[in-house]
């Protein structure tokens, strides 16, 4: 109750004065600037278009041949592990916590390196051990 007699409405998160109740969040690390803010965008950004250039050209090199286009689409996905890992700031590549995106980014790219290069028709590289269990599955 306030002063007055009124019911007073609580609000989650805290305090109702303050401007934005949530708490607890952070930008992730490395998520500031890559150059100074009197830079151009594409400087700021760089290491952010760098992995965006090559999964885009990957994607274009598709359309005439799929297993060098996603070649290129993994190793787009591949640069922006270290990328991620050494530099200190990334811009719009970091996306969550430093430890997180280096994961996600070797992991996506990895997956499709390792997928493109079992792709039929006449695979790439054949792993035995997958064969049997795509046998398995199939009956």
């Amino acid at each position: 109750m306030g002063a007055n007699g009124t019911a007073r409405r609580r609000r989650r998160g805290g305090d109702s004065r303050q401007k934005y109740p949530t708490r607890g969040t952070s930008r992730p690390e490395g998520g500031q600037r890559s150059a100074g803010g009197d830079a151009p965008a594409p400087i700021r950004q760089w290491p952010f278009l760098v992995v965006l250039g090559t999964v885009l050209t990957g994607l274009l090199i598709t359309l005439g041949d799929f297993r060098i286009g996603l070649l290129v689409v993994g190793g787009g996905l591949l640069a922006g592990a270290p990328l991620r890992a050494w530099l200190p700031a990334v811009g719009m590549l970091a996306v969550r916590s430093r430890f997180t995106d280096v994961v996600t980014y070797a992991v996506l790219g990895a997956a499709i390196v390792l997928l493109t290069l079992m792709a039929e028709p006449k695979p790439w590289l054949e792993v035995p051990f997958l064969n049997d269990v795509l046998r398995f599955s199939s009956d």
